[in-house]
């Protein structure tokens, strides 16, 4: 029986239908023109949105996906981490519906979840994790950058995460200070692909390090300085353009050069990537020729997959099910600070 999952951890909402490893449906309601304004995401304002749209959108997405309330198996929901009230809106309504129909109800982690996303891949999107495992898995997003171990279904090590700022909060902040509108990272990405990535030399944060760990304040610092001791570059569109490439350049072979090296040392034979910031095109290009230059084989995520979604949230609970795992108690609350085990 087909399973509905809800993710509601920042300023998306979503719900998913899920059956046997097919995403039958997932509906996502943005609200970037609504935290446009303000230049990042307001934690009350995403609240209120995610109470608005959530019925509306799960009732969306029962629909195409032809499936009724009472033919559901189970419910799932993000629990963590993210933005707490946000949190709340999806995970409680989540555990009412699983109450009200007396189905089992699954807590997941949105890390987690990413993890599996470059599996949902055709049409319709077909989980397969038959394959290409144990692998080396890179999670990039706003608020987290990680390198993650999977070593089997469900069996994954962290290996390093972001020790201030992650990869798209550095696209963001950067974006800021130059005055392009929120959210930053794709304006970026796109005023770079005229520019020269080569034009101006920023730091590579902690790329020769031996560890898995990224840093990304730095950059953002320099780039601050950079604009103080040239005033009048903002008024020429190719120095613009130019500076978006060379900012960009620099997150992404930090990116690229410390994922790399990771799968390397631990000799897996295949790289995902996943998160918002997979949608970047600079980064889904050198990913892929680095990989091809060492022989791995690359599941990117598709992009309507990289940013918050609940079909992953769904195949995660869906697996976890299969493999008999406990469910989530309905008393249970949201962990908002959730680390990724």
């Amino acid at each position: 029986m087909p399973l509905l999952a809800v993710e509601t951890s920042c300023d998306e909402t979503s719900a998913a239908v899920v059956h046997q490893g097919r995403v039958l449906s997932n509906v996502v309601s943005s609200q970037i023109s609504l935290h446009a304004e303000y230049g990042g995401v307001v934690p009350e304002l995403a609240a209120r949105e995610h109470l608005r749209n959530l019925i509306p959108v799960a009732r969306a997405a029962l629909r195409e996906a032809s499936v009724e309330a009472g033919q559901l198996d189970a419910v799932a929901a993000t629990r963590g981490p993210g933005l707490p009230n946000a949190l709340l809106v999806g995970f409680k309504a989540a555990q009412a519906a699983a109450f009200v129909l007396g189905r089992p109800f699954l807590g997941l982690h949105h890390h987690q979840a990413h993890l599996y996303s470059p599996w949902l891949r055709g049409q319709p999107p077909v989980a397969d994790f038959s394959r290409f495992q144990p692998n080396l898995s890179l999670i990039v997003s706003g608020g987290h950058t990680l390198l993650v171990h999977v070593r089997a279904e469900l069996d994954h090590h962290v290996l390093g995460s972001t020790l201030d700022d992650a990869a798209g909060e550095c696209f963001d902040k950067t974006g800021k200070m130059i005055g392009l509108p929120y959210p930053a990272g794709p304006e970026i990405d796109r005023l770079a692909e005229a520019g020269n990535p080569k034009a101006y030399d920023f730091p590579r944060p902690m790329i020769d390090d031996p560890n898995h760990d990224f840093s990304f304040s730095g950059l953002k610092t320099s780039v601050r300085y950079f604009l103080r001791d040239h005033p009048g570059l903002l008024d020429d569109a190719q120095r613009l353009r130019d500076l978006c490439a060379s900012v960009q350049a620099a997150i992404v072979d930090v990116l690229v050069t410390k994922t790399i090296r990771a799968a390397k040392r631990l000799r897996v034979g295949c790289v995902t990537a996943s998160g918002g910031v997979t949608c970047n095109r600079a980064l889904r290009q050198r990913l892929t020729a680095a990989c091809e230059r060492e022989r791995l084989t690359l599941l990117l995520a598709e992009k309507n997959f990289c940013t918050d979604n609940a079909a992953m949230i769904g195949i995660l609970a869906e697996r976890k099910l299969m493999r008999r795992a406990e469910p989530t108690t309905l008393d249970a609350d949201i962990l908002p600070n959730w680390a990724l085990g």
